[in-house]
């Protein structure tokens, strides 16, 4: 029989770090890939997504709507009700032998968290990272403790992974995903982008992605109003826009940028890019902008500079490409005015990615076919002080 691996995923982000994962198990003849969709895939306002997945002709097996109206904390706190319910009820129809998740995100923890009771495997991709400025670190630490088998990134994220008492043998480095999909993308050409965004293109371009960073005591509006002042002051440039995610306080960043919009023709904002128009934006753009992991793990293979604001992202590995600034104004203008300068510029032909060469999801995949299950339930925690 099959071995049936059940893939979750909540959005545009991490479907595209998934999507090759997805497809290895789908090809192969001996495994059964079972999908469940959910979050801003599921929602019109993120550019209902799961019809990108379906495009891309994957079959899901089935859909657990977990957002709210809300955006505050406890409507975050509801979707995570309702992903824990909706998540025990799929994986009841579903019976999967082992599911595979990935990250920090809320939906994710509920996911696993239905597993858990259910008692079946779950194996966890991109564990042992740190973004000590979103809660989502600590729901990532969480989701390891109650996964089984871990895929991560990096040595560093492997020994947190270990620090955190999971078995070295159920631990596995194969670098990150976000690598693989860079590589295995057709890119458009520049005016196969231009029409493909419906906007032209301009003398200087700066993609822009900017998520609430949930542990600030800084209003995500206003750090989006600081960074927007930053980007006004820039002359004969276009600024592509990704929206937030649906974090507490996407809502404020989000009218920010329809601000920006109304007054500032040179800029355009997306729901969902895809991947496609998302890497050829990365490949044509000059400099990127926020405070996405997306700055962090895979423009450093463009050999693009990346402007990360706050703490969002603080504590993950960083590139040489990557230029670390506050959530003000006067701080995110001189790091553009260094990511744009000629010698930085220069010296990005030497950065390396160190999140690796790509080749992540087939050794996933390998992985989770050949890996022996009976035994990972119940777990053990691998006490390195012991003998």
């Amino acid at each position: 029989m099959n071995r049936k691996i059940c893939v979750i995923t909540g959005g545009r982000a991490e479907y595209g770090l998934l999507r090759w994962v997805m497809q290895g198990i789908r090809d192969d003849s001996e495994l059964e890939l079972q999908l469940i969709v959910t979050g801003m895939h599921l929602s019109a306002a993120f550019g209902s997504t799961y019809m990108d997945i379906e495009r891309d002709g994957f079959q899901i097996s089935t859909k657990v709507p977990v957002l709210t109206e809300l955006d505050t904390p406890v409507g975050v706190a509801r979707s995570m009700g309702l992903g824990l319910a909706g998540f025990a009820q799929a994986f009841a129809d579903l019976k999967p032998d082992v599911i595979v998740v990935l990250g920090d995100r809320y939906e994710i923890f509920s996911a696993v968290a239905a597993a858990l009771v259910a008692r079946i495997p779950v194996a966890h991709l991109h564990g042992g990272e740190l973004t000590e400025g979103a809660f989502d670190d600590a729901l990532r630490h969480a989701i390891t403790k109650m996964s089984h088998l871990h895929f991560v990134a990096a040595h560093p994220y492997r020994q947190r992974v270990l620090q955190l008492g999971e078995a070295p043998q159920n631990v596995f480095l194969v670098g990150g995903l976000g690598v693989d999909s860079m590589l295995r993308e057709p890119r458009l050409s520049r005016p196969a982008l231009e029409q493909a965004l419906d906007f032209p293109l301009g003398k200087r371009n700066v993609l822009v992605t900017f998520h609430p960073a949930t542990l600030s005591d800084t209003s995500p509006g206003a750090q989006m109003a600081a960074l927007l002042a930053a980007l006004e002051a820039m002359p004969d440039t276009h600024f592509i826009f990704t929206l937030p995610n649906a974090d507490n306080g996407g809502h404020e960043i989000t009218a920010h940028i329809d601000n920006f919009l109304a007054r500032n023709p040179r800029a355009k904002a997306f729901a969902a890019l895809g991947q496609q128009r998302y890497f050829s934006c990365l490949a044509h753009c000059d400099v990127v902008v926020g405070n996405s992991s997306s700055g962090l793990t895979e423009a450093p293979s463009f050999k693009k500079p990346t402007v990360n604001i706050g703490d969002r992202q603080r504590g993950r590995l960083k590139a040489s490409s990557v230029i670390d600034c506050d959530p003000n104004t006067a701080s995110i203008s001189a790091a553009l005015d260094r990511a744009c300068s000629f010698d930085f510029m220069q010296s990005l032909a030497t950065a390396i990615n160190p999140y690796g060469q790509g080749g992540a999801a087939d050794k996933v995949v390998a992985t989770l076919k050949a890996h022996p299950l009976g035994s990972l339930i119940p777990k053990v925690f691998f006490d390195w002080s012991m003998p």
